[in-house]
């Protein structure tokens, strides 16, 4: 049985929300630099898992070059009688958290965006290689989940290997998504919250709807039911739904009682389908950025992979700046791309029909979220470089929100 005297550094809730700057850091994984990189639980069979074992394919942190950016697969292996499929996505981003409860070890975002780095002194200190980090995460997880009987982890470095698992994981995530579909606010009594990005936004606090997916992306309403039924002491935990006092907004007294009890009192009233007065608020995981453009009075969008400047002549990373923290920020909402696809997005604000302006990938990537004649009048950074020439380009575009055919709930 492991104990923290194994370990070259601490453990520990108090490192949570420290973060690495590149000048400290000695080795990165993932991040935008990074076009490979994923992480995935999978639940198996008692008896089907090699218990805590720790593997590693490719190279280790010791053979890395100091300031170098590197592929990374996270798999974990679960196997506890008491487990249920369900709960995969809600022990998967118990990784984020584990992994910031470790000296000198930095986790953001979440699936296929993770983002790690390790800083210079927790490496000086001895933290030289993954497998020292899986056994970290095997104390963590067996420590606090009792229902997890056998766990392995296994990390892949070798760029070839993580670009060929990357695509079983997108297939993954993406039935995981599908389920949630069909099901509906009304349909249920209570939602979820979750605070796990409390150490890094100290007054966020995710409200997890049928329709509407957790900022990350990576828990629905599913897997909030299985991580409330799996740890009803943990970070994901039930919301009374409450009285609807605006269907339109999506303004619950549930909700609003919520926010006042785990924002600090930092806030009181939350709109969950708005992006204007009271709007949800945003962490730091979240995958995209909807961003208002007072030019044309409308709603651009861009995700964490987006290199360039957007319409607005800002790139995400600026933006998350601003975004991020646990604030509610009108006219600028962290927000999980999945949303996109939620009957309900942003429908107080005129939903996709007020939206103008997607990287070409997202337009291309949710071409099924989109309405069929609005598809071509939405512009990307192919067509427009700045606010003016996108006014213009909706014009002769006809776009329905500019030429005033789109009426407000």
């Amino acid at each position: 049985m492991m104990d923290l005297s194994d370990f070259h550094v601490d453990i520990g809730p108090q490192y949570e929300g420290e973060t690495v700057r590149k000048e400290d850091m000695y080795v990165e994984f993932g991040g935008p630099k990074v076009p490979h990189k994923f992480e995935l639980v999978t639940l198996k069979q008692v008896g089907e898992v090699e218990n805590e074992s720790v593997k590693i394919i490719g190279p280790d942190i010791k053979e890395m070059e100091e300031g170098s950016s590197h592929p990374l697969a996270i798999m974990i292996e679960i196997a506890g009688e008491e487990l249920e499929k369900d709960m995969e996505p809600v022990i998967e981003r118990r990784v984020h958290m584990y992994c910031n409860n470790i000296e000198g070890f930095y986790h953001m975002n979440q699936r296929n965006d993770i983002w790690l780095r390790l800083n210079k002194g927790s490496f000086k200190k001895g933290l030289d290689s993954l497998e020292e980090i899986g056994n970290m995460l095997i104390f963590l997880f067996t420590s606090e989940l009792m229902a997890i009987e056998e766990i392995s982890v296994t990390f892949v470095t070798d760029p070839a290997k993580v670009q060929e698992l990357l695509a079983h994981a997108l297939d993954i995530y993406a039935a995981r998504d599908e389920r949630a579909k069909g099901l509906k606010e009304d349909d249920v009594d209570e939602f979820y919250g979750c605070v796990l990005c409390q150490s890094f936004a100290p007054t966020h606090v995710c409200v997890i709807t049928p329709e509407r997916i957790a900022n990350c992306g990576a828990i629905n309403w599913f897997d909030g039911r299985a991580a409330y039924k799996l740890d009803p002491e943990g970070p994901i935990f039930a919301v009374p739904k409450g009285e609807c006092l605006d269907p339109v907004r999506g303004e619950y007294t549930g909700v609003n009682q919520n926010a006042i009890e785990r924002s600090l009192g930092e806030y009181d009233v939350v709109y969950l389908h708005s992006a204007f007065d009271r709007p949800h608020t945003s962490c730091g995981c979240f995958q995209s950025i909807c961003f208002y453009i007072p030019e044309v009075d409308a709603f651009g969008l861009v995700h964490r992979d987006f290199a360039g400047p957007t319409v607005i002549g800002e790139a995400f990373s600026r933006m998350a700046g601003t975004t991020s923290g646990g604030k509610q920020v009108e006219g600028s909402l962290g927000m999980a791309l999945e949303y996109l696809r939620s009957p309900k997005f942003l429908q107080a604000d005129g939903g996709m029909y007020r939206m103008v302006w997607l990287p070409k990938e997202i337009k291309e990537r949710y071409k099924d979220a989109i309405p069929d004649d609005l598809y071509d009048k939405i512009a990307t950074e192919e067509d427009v470089s700045n606010a003016d020439e996108l006014a213009e380009w909706l014009q002769n575009a006809g776009h329905p929100w500019v030429l005033g055919e789109v009426e407000l709930p």
